[in-house]
């Protein structure tokens, strides 16, 4: 497994993210807490053009729990149907929109252990709604940020928990709360899995990676 970055090369990294994005954005159009965990729940297993595609007209006339059950399932279908596993999803989102209602007075929780309790919703997800809604600073591991973690050295894991741990023991504090962010969008554009574009690569003299492309 690729070594752990030491604490100096980190700020480094970090301070080069923050110079180039000072604030990264998660790329999910939503409109409230409700909309963005629906939004990333959808997400799953699918690109987030193609949910922001299915979704904005879907989030004009269901941005609540009580309108997602008003809608009902068949009606989330017919808007979802282009995102994959759109049927299991489907039952998933008006499933946590009753138990929203139910056990949350209609909220989206702001703690991991309540937010995982809802279907569909695991410990990724749960960590992009408390990141991006909540303004925690969890770390969402997908597979853009396992593979630049283990790829440089930044936060390198056997699996996505040891990943987020590496994440929140190694990275400075001061970059915790849009590290998730970054890294995504680094490996989304510029540490692509295939073929890395490591000649604009604005860290490159500090990764450990030792196939870099010209």
């Amino acid at each position: 497994m690729t070594p752990q970055l030491p604490y100096a090369t980190l700020r480094q990294i970090f301070t080069r993210f923050a110079e180039i994005e000072p604030e990264p954005k998660g790329e999910l159009e939503h409109v409230n807490a409700f909309t963005l965990l629906v939004a990333v729940a959808l997400s799953a297993q699918a690109t987030d053009v193609g949910v922001n595609k299915a979704t904005r007209k879907l989030f004009q006339i269901a941005d609540t729990p009580e309108k997602m059950l008003a809608l009902g399932e068949d009606g989330l279908i017919e808007h979802i149907k282009t995102i994959g596993l759109f049927r299991n999803k489907a039952k998933n989102v008006i499933k946590l929109s009753r138990l929203l209602i139910d056990n949350f007075g209609g909220e989206v929780p702001s703690s991991r252990a309540a937010l995982v309790t809802l279907p569909g919703v695991g410990r990724k997800t749960a960590n992009v709604v408390l990141s991006m809604w909540f303004h925690h600073p969890a770390q969402a591991v997908d597979t853009h940020i396992f593979r630049v973690g283990n790829r440089t050295g930044i936060c390198p894991g056997k699996d996505e928990t040891q990943v987020e741990r590496a994440i929140e023991d190694n990275v400075p504090v001061e970059f915790q709360a849009h590290a998730h962010h970054w890294l995504i969008l680094h490996g989304r554009y510029i540490c692509v899995a295939r073929k890395p574009k490591c000649g604009i690569c604005p860290i490159r003299d500090w990764c450990l990676y030792p196939e870099k492309t010209a």
